[in-house]
């Protein structure tokens, strides 16, 4: 079936029909009335047979909402929201895919499918959204947004999520026109003459980002981060220049490997050094880092990742991590090898017993965001199959008696915070020849509240370039947790409305100017502008700047 007789199809099945609300109306009362969400779901099935979903009543309830005979109710919201952990981290990602392109490497582990980006396979959720909707950047965001409201959450803060290989490799007239479509997207602005992927800037000769830009800051649905994924090879100073002008702001990077002969003989077109460098520049600049990393690449054994994996807080010490054990796929070169006997993947329960060694290393200034792919079983030739790895690392070490760190771990989510209880702390490393300052709000149960990214260069950090990182210290992230809500919205004891984040900035200057900065600059995401305008912070060219 193609996936627009799918999304067809889906969309009939979950029409609210007038005696699906009326039955929605029931069981939302029960739900306010205190009533477990699922059980009740149950006892009312739909006289045709199964129930109603999650979805149906988010549904329900916003059409009672806007007709008046349902009051807004928050905490009703709440429990009936699909997948509330999509949001529980404070922002809503809506992730979109580049459309099929010529990668500059060679990567043997890397599959390779005509009808997508190098490194995707046409089955994995996001790249089945971006094949149906052709890849057009404006579609994929409008509707995702939609998707993410019709399921309860709010879309005012949105972290836009740019996939597809190497972004650095695309044209740059395309990378401009894909990112000024995806904040028309969120603008809710669709202008005609943009509609058509431009060959070159010279057939829009009136193309201003900066005007959609400028626009975003008090739309409906602002940009709150903009992160895009390259090799650390196309990193420098003119391309982080380009960067700051399309308005990223977070870099994923793949580093895959420390050692330079797994990136040798794996093809990865690059050595530790450049890593090292690229990591560097991007934090001088500002830019949050993530980066991703490969176990069980050619060459590679358990213990040789071990050694491995704690190269990572070396000097490179990642703000975030993806960890992406390597998969043995029929349309990658790496299948030839293993025909030829020559590679052995790992068995599910060897990559279990590795990652739960190494998670509890990870220092608490780092976030891992993911810990496998989304592919598919069936894409998998021969190892693990499980996309629950997480969850199976979990297990394992709660049966070791040990715990992770990271920040996904620690983050309060849902919970209630109280200001007074809360705990400062300032975590200092080293990295990229910058002092590094984790500062952090922590529960009594040291649950992470919020926090900023506060980097101190140095005399000897890589020069970038940007007249506005003259002479400053750098704020590369300010993160409140909590459910992310509509902008004004109040939620009594959400981390994100008690302000932390201003108390955050005043630490952050503090250690700045007690370390002999006499200016801050941030980089701060199009939508989040407005922010730290409000806060003191002036426009400079591509970061906002405040003198102390």
């Amino acid at each position: 079936m193609e996936f627009s007789e799918q999304r067809q199809r889906w969309k009939k099945i979950n029409a609210l029909t007038p005696q699906k609300l009326e039955l929605a109306r029931h069981i939302l009362d029960e739900i306010r009335a205190g009533q477990e969400v699922m059980s009740v779901l149950r006892r009312h099935p739909l006289p045709a047979g199964g129930y109603l979903n999650k979805a149906a009543l988010v549904a329900a309830y916003n059409e009672m909402v806007a007709e008046g005979s349902l009051q807004a109710d928050v905490a009703l919201l709440e429990r009936i929201r699909m997948k509330p952990m999509r949001t529980l981290s404070g922002v809503t990602t809506v992730t979109v895919l580049t459309k099929p392109y010529p990668c500059p490497a060679e990567c043997i582990f890397c599959p390779t499918d005509a009808r997508m980006p190098k490194s995707y396979l046409p089955d994995e959720p996001g790249a089945m959204r971006a094949l149906e909707h052709q890849f057009d950047p404006y579609t994929q965001v409008a509707s995702r947004i939609q998707a993410l409201k019709n399921l309860g959450h709010p879309t005012d803060k949105i972290e836009l999520l740019i996939l597809g290989g190497t972004w650095s490799s695309y044209r740059r007239d395309y990378q401009e026109w894909f990112i000024k479509r995806c904040f028309d997207a969120m603008n809710g602005v669709n202008e005609e003459r943009f509609q058509i992927e431009p060959q070159d800037r010279s057939a829009h000769p009136d193309f201003e980002l900066a005007q959609t830009q400028a626009l975003n800051e008090t739309s409906a649905h602002r940009n709150v981060g903009l992160v895009i994924e390259t090799r650390p090879n196309e990193i420098n100073s003119d391309e982080i220049q380009w960067l700051r002008h399309l308005g990223v702001t977070k870099v994923q990077l793949g580093a895959q490997s420390f050692d330079d002969h797994i990136l040798e003989i794996n093809k990865r077109g690059h050595d530790v050094e450049r890593t090292r460098q690229a990591t560097a520049l991007l934090r001088a600049a500002g830019f949050k880092l993530v980066l991703h990393w490969m176990p069980n690449l050619l060459g590679a054994t358990p213990q040789a990742d071990r050694a491995d994996f704690a190269k990572l807080w070396q000097d490179f010490c990642p703000d975030e991590l993806k960890i992406y054990p390597n998969q043995l796929l029929a349309n990658a070169e790496l299948y030839q090898y293993w025909q030829r006997g020559e590679f052995q993947p790992y068995t599910t329960q060897e990559l279990v017993e590795l990652i739960a060694d190494i998670k509890p290393s990870i220092p608490r200034y780092c976030r891992v965001n993911r810990i496998i792919r989304d592919i598919p079983g069936n894409n998998v030739v021969e190892g693990n199959t499980r996309t629950s790895l997480r969850q199976d690392v979990q297990a394992e070490m709660k049966k070791r008696g040990t715990k992770c760190q990271c920040v996904r771990c620690r983050e309060v989510k849902g919970q209630s915070v109280e200001l007074k209880a809360l705990q400062l702390q300032d975590q200092v490393y080293a990295a990229g020849k910058a002092e590094e300052h984790f500062i952090s709000f922590v529960t009594q149960a040291d649950g992470l509240a919020g926090f900023i990214r506060l980097s101190l260069p140095s005399k000897d950090s890589p020069a970038t370039g940007l007249a506005d990182l003259n002479g400053a210290a750098l704020i590369r992230e300010v993160h409140v947790y909590g459910q992310s809500l509509a902008v004004g919205a109040e939620k009594t004891g959400a981390a994100q409305h008690v302000g932390l984040g201003t108390r955050l900035l005043e630490e952050a200057e503090t250690v700045a100017r007690q370390n002999g900065f006499g200016k801050l600059a941030v980089i701060s995401a199009v939508g989040t502008r407005g922010y730290y305008l409000d806060r003191g912070f002036e426009r400079g060219e591509y970061y906002l700047v405040k003198s102390i």
